[in-house]
């Protein structure tokens, strides 16, 4: 997505800032808040790639890997902590990753810029939810986008299996419920006697349940990107993809230059899938990450895959009309392409094995009957990869209507393809002064896209969901399709 560039006014800003006291002295004053504190921080850099990094202040927290049996084996939280210069901070805001299986400093470390204004006067707390980057990761090596590819439904078992046979944790413990003890357990340690909230994502499930726990520690919430308690992911996967898809190109078809370009993107989408639907067709490429040379094959499958994870941001779901243009006329390279990037930031970023054990846990268990011979590709797929995995802790009321006093500024995308807006919905209305901004155009995640940035820091400071001025909201365009290679139409 789009990062809204704050660090210029950041930039001004330190300059201008009042003498505060050192970090570790803002530790010592966080901490005598309750007397609690038990994790010490020392000076660290978060890094993501392709990003310029983030000073931070980092430490580890062990705790049970059962709560149930605190005297067994004990697992190390990462925890970092991005202080704000603020002399007079505000509550800390806890961020929290999607996925699931992306690790909170990783995520934070990509997207910092987004989080400038909030900067200014929250320190920024990230815990790398168990399973995920520094706290116990559970990862195993599964095809580039397991579920878009070609291995057959028993092949994704076996290969899940395997998964599950190679982790160093017992996955039953490392599921949602499990991970609000843990984020808890950081706020007690850090001596924080409230704390605010912003989820992406899965993230956003994190949040509802760690406020349905633990309501008066939590001052405010943003949900971004919203699986509601009643979301069943996978569930509806297809055809929330399938209407995000519809949106973009009927965006396209109303466009004028990109109507004059491509009269018919719809059609240029079902000669796609009819090239791939009689036969897989067979692509050879440089790959755009390396430049060596790959061999692709695109299925019917892949070409959904790829469609659905360009359908996330705004920034590449303008390439997808000229992607299917391109497609319906015979040339799948450019597509290939997107498959393959797509893919390895999957790989990359994704702890395979937390998001098996959190979506076999809490999800695959509602899905439809009938689901593990689905003629929906999604759902099949995550039904046979989950067989092979044991129930996890799951607590009783994970998808039971969330009532809490809590102001939550709730943010959805109009053509998200993952959690469409009804999600959001859904959720404010389990919000006391709750606010649903729905984003004209965009995809899945608001973080970095326009005055969303200065809401978020408005909304965390005094200011009441409902009294939000968002004129600036109506006044954002989803970016500009492009028409050809070269780049976006101006």
């Amino acid at each position: 997505m789009p990062f809204f560039p704050a660090v210029v006014a950041l930039a001004c800003l330190l300059l201008m800032a009042p003498s505060v006291a050192p970090a570790e002295a803002r530790d010592e004053a966080r901490a005598g808040a309750t007397g609690s504190a038990r994790l010490a921080l020392s000076d660290c850099r978060l890094r993501s790639e392709g990003a310029p990094g983030v000073s931070a202040r980092c430490g580890t927290l062990t705790v049970p890997e059962d709560y149930a049996a605190p005297g067994e084996r004990g697992i190390t939280l990462r925890v970092a902590v991005v202080p704000t210069l603020s002399a007079h901070p505000g509550e800390p805001l806890f961020v929290l990753a999607g996925g699931p299986g992306q690790a909170a400093t990783d995520f934070y470390s990509a997207v910092a810029p987004a989080f400038g204004f909030v900067a200014r006067h929250h320190d920024v707390v990230l815990v790398d939810q168990r399973g995920t980057g520094g706290s116990q990761p559970l990862k195993c090596q599964l095809p580039e986008d397991p579920v878009a590819s070609q291995a057959s439904l028993a092949q994704l078992e076996a290969l899940s299996r395997a998964c599950l046979r190679s982790l160093d944790g017992r996955p039953a413990f490392y599921t949602t419920s499990v991970a609000v003890r843990d984020l808890d357990a950081v706020r007690e340690a850090l001596g924080i006697p409230q704390l605010s909230l912003y989820g992406a994502s899965y993230g956003t499930r994190v949040a509802q349940h760690f406020v349905r726990r633990y309501p008066d520690r939590v001052r405010r919430v943003i949900l971004d990107g919203v699986v509601d308690p009643s979301t069943v992911v996978g569930a509806t996967a297809t055809a929330d993809s399938a209407a995000a898809l519809a949106k973009v190109l009927a965006r396209c078809a109303a466009n004028a230059r990109c109507h004059a370009t491509f009269p018919d993107p719809a059609a240029d989408l079902a000669a796609a899938k009819a090239r791939v639907g009689a036969r897989p067709v067979a692509v050879a490429l440089a790959d755009p990450a390396t430049g060596a040379p790959r061999d692709v094959t695109i299925s019917d499958d892949e070409l959904s895959g790829a469609l659905r994870l360009l359908s996330y941001s705004g920034a590449s779901a303008a390439l997808i009309p000229l992607l299917l243009h391109s497609a319906a006329a015979g040339d799948f390279r450019p597509l290939a392409a997107q498959v393959l990037l797509y893919g390895q930031k999957l790989d990359a970023h994704l702890a395979y094995g937390m998001h098996l054990a959190v979506v076999c846990t809490e999800d695959a268990p509602d899905f439809p009957p009938g689901s593990a011979t689905s003629a929906d590709r999604q759902l099949a797929a995550l039904a046979a990869m989950c067989r092979p995995w044991p129930a996890g802790v799951r607590d009783a009321d994970l998808r039971a209507p969330l009532r809490a006093a809590v102001p939550a500024l709730v943010l959805s995308g109009e053509a998200d393809p993952v959690t469409p807006a009804a999600n959001g919905a859904r959720a404010a209305a389990g919000f006391a002064g709750a606010r649903h901004l729905v984003l004209p155009g965009q995809g899945h995640g608001q973080l970095g896209t326009g005055c969303v940035p200065e809401l978020m820091a408005a909304f965390l400071g005094e200011a009441a969901a409902s009294a939000l001025d968002t004129h600036c909201i109506d006044r954002l365009r989803p970016a500009p399709f492009f028409l050809d290679y070269a780049g976006p139409a101006p």
